[in-house]
């Protein structure tokens, strides 16, 4: 039996990839890695199912006895993924894929593992749609919206570290852009990816 695959999917707060992560994990039959989190739940989310969410105290205990394949500080609260069910389910032959910022992606990049590995970077349409977006949420809080943007510009600068680089503007289109990707890469197939497009389109959202 062949080992399971990484899919990695990042983006700035706001560019959409959870919802595209939960899209995946449904049509394609992949494992969705559900991390660790000491920050406060949405009204939407479930303990266990959107994150493990857990104090301070219990997440620097986890980091202390090496728990996590990868962890890092966002927005004043930590967020990682333990190693444990992890490995399992790649040694059974599942399909991982992970919801995790840059610097956990970085993490797990620089480990080198013998499990195949392939990372997104998910970016928004636009400015005035990204904040749209985080106005939208439940937090309702300007402040935080005007914080994330900020971030956005520093977040943005991290797309080179990524195999493949999405922009979702539509999800359905978006979904099938990552789906097909995914799929080049497992049958050793080229794909129609164009860095220049991106790169295009990095330019305005940072100009």
């Amino acid at each position: 039996m062949s080992e399971g695959i990484m899919i990695v999917l990042s983006s700035p707060s706001g560019a959409g990839k959870t919802t595209l992560v939960k899209l995946l994990s449904e049509r394609k039959g992949f494992v969705t890695s559900i991390s660790h989190t000491t920050r406060t739940p949405r009204s939407n989310e479930v303990d266990g199912e959107d994150y493990y969410f857990v104090n301070n105290k219990k997440f620097e205990k986890m980091i202390k006895n090496n728990e996590f394949l990868e962890y890092a500080k966002v927005f004043k609260n930590f967020y990682g993924t333990t190693k444990l069910n992890i490995f399992k389910e790649l040694d059974k032959g599942n399909n991982v894929i992970f919801d995790i910022d840059w610097q956990g992606t970085n993490q797990i990049i620089s480990q080198k593992l013998k499990n195949k590995l392939i990372t997104f970077f998910i970016l928004p349409p636009s400015r005035k749609e990204l904040f749209k977006r985080l106005s939208n949420r439940d937090m309702k809080d300007k402040l935080i919206a005007d914080e994330r943007m900020k971030m956005f510009d520093k977040d943005v600068l991290h797309w080179k570290d990524y195999n493949y680089v999405i922009i979702n503007n539509d999800l359905e289109v978006c979904y099938k852009q990552i789906s097909d990707y995914i799929d080049c890469e497992i049958n050793q197939k080229d794909s129609t990816y164009d860095v220049n497009l991106i790169k295009n389109h990095i330019k305005k959202l940072i100009s």
